[in-house]
């Protein structure tokens, strides 16, 4: 059996590995793209957040995806009950993008592919890996195809952005209890032939259902839009029909968008994801590094989850092209400890949101437009930047917060 020879080996041909994939083409680096499924292929995570954008700018995309049309978000929007709080990405702390996309996972993935294909990287398509060996500072990964062919690879550096499949979590037994117990999400999509013009039609919504559970509005360019609940296990455990039976029930216990969708029928089956936080013991280690979802989830509430992905692919490119030109790198300070921070901070809202405190907080009649901003910058992933105290003294500022607005 023949043997091939890379530098980096990236497991999977979402964001996180494509992101990766795209600084090291800029690089001239030696690499390959492993990816089990087909693209376009289905997957969740469709909104974006405004930190995403440098990391695709960074990676070459910028010029591919402003061609596609995908819908812009400027922002977004929770209810509950009658009130609304609204964040515009244009008003925050700092610098950054004021904007990102709510985008079709499947054609924004095929999008990125697409344009690595053209740049002349080698992804293979319908390749799993089946086992993977480090020994004598090299892998060694073994590979089969959708027609049953096998091979070989041997690499310096794997990076694993392999994302729900959590290729190396598995191969080296690196999964760790979540940061986030019992919650669940289920989703469909719908074409929306009667869409309403502005904001009702364009902005991501969150609708709270109670303190736990809430639902999720997210249109896209092409006249679909997304559907979704998250909540805890318990909630869920409510419903005993079938998929497309309980969402419709679930739809009815909405309040703002109650029989806006009666109309219309479910382009898929609904999807139930049970227990969708994840974690890993650690998320690199010799010659190998975890990025994206194949590292951590958190939960959706905040759409974090492609912002991390980015960020984490992006970086641990960086670093192993660093490491394999011979320069020493300090893997636990520069990625574990940069990557864990941000974690920290987004790990703090996602809790505080299901305690109630930061819902609290959001539908506040009169905040604080210096503290939105703050906060916003959060929302838009500036989970780096110390100079926001609400990233800085992220939980001790919240908490401040919420018991200076309980006692007013």
């Amino acid at each position: 059996m023949n043997i091939e020879i890379r530098d980096i080996v990236i497991i999977g041909a979402g964001p996180s590995g494509s992101v990766a994939a795209g600084y090291l083409e800029q690089q001239d680096a030696s690499i390959l793209i492993l990816e089990k499924q087909q693209f376009p292929r289905f997957t969740i995570g469709e909104s974006l957040i405004p930190r995403c954008m440098d990391n695709f700018e960074e990676a070459g995309f910028m010029e591919t995806l402003n061609r596609h049309g995908f819908q812009k978000k400027f922002g977004a929007r929770f209810i509950r009950n009658e009130k609304v709080a609204e964040f515009d990405f244009s008003k925050k702390f700092g610098e950054g993008w004021d904007w990102t996309w709510q985008v079709p996972r499947a054609d924004f993935d095929k999008v990125l592919t697409d344009d690595l294909i053209s740049r002349g990287v080698d992804i293979r398509f319908e390749t799993e890996v089946t086992s993977v060996l480090h020994e004598n500072g090299s892998w060694t990964i073994k590979t089969k195809n959708n027609s049953g062919e096998e091979k070989v690879i041997k690499c310096k550096f794997i990076i694993d952005s392999s994302g729900n499949g959590r290729v190396l979590a598995k191969q080296l037994d690196l999964e760790a209890p979540p940061k986030i117990y019992d919650h669940s999400s289920i989703f469909t999509h719908i074409n929306e032939t009667s869409r309403p013009t502005g904001i009702e039609g364009e902005q991501i919504t969150f609708e709270v259902l109670s303190t736990e559970t809430w639902f999720w509005y997210i249109p896209f360019s092409n006249g679909k839009s997304s559907l979704g609940f998250v909540g805890p296990d318990s909630w869920f455990d409510r419903f005993t029909g079938s998929a497309e039976a309980n969402f419709k029930k679930m739809l009815q216990e909405t309040d703002y968008y109650k029989g806006r969708f009666d109309d219309y029928a479910f382009e898929f089956k609904p999807i139930q994801f049970n227990n969708i936080s994840r974690n890993v013991k650690y998320i690199h280690g010799k010659g190998f590094a975890l990025t994206g979802n194949s590292a951590e989830f958190l939960d959706p509430v905040f759409s974090s989850g492609v912002a991390f992905a980015t960020e984490s692919g992006l970086l641990a490119a960086k670093l192993a092209l660093r490491e394999l030109a011979g320069e020493k790198v300090d893997w636990e300070k520069e990625y574990s400890g940069y990557i864990r921070k941000g974690v920290k901070v987004f790990s703090t809202y996602v809790k505080e949101w299901y305690t109630g405190k930061l819902q609290d907080i959001f539908f506040h009649p009169s905040p604080s437009p210096q503290i939105k901003k703050q906060i916003c910058a959060v929302l838009a992933g500036y989970v780096w930047n110390n100079k926001n105290p609400f990233v800085r003294n992220h939980k001790k500022a919240l908490d401040s917060l919420h018991y200076f607005i309980q006692k007013e």
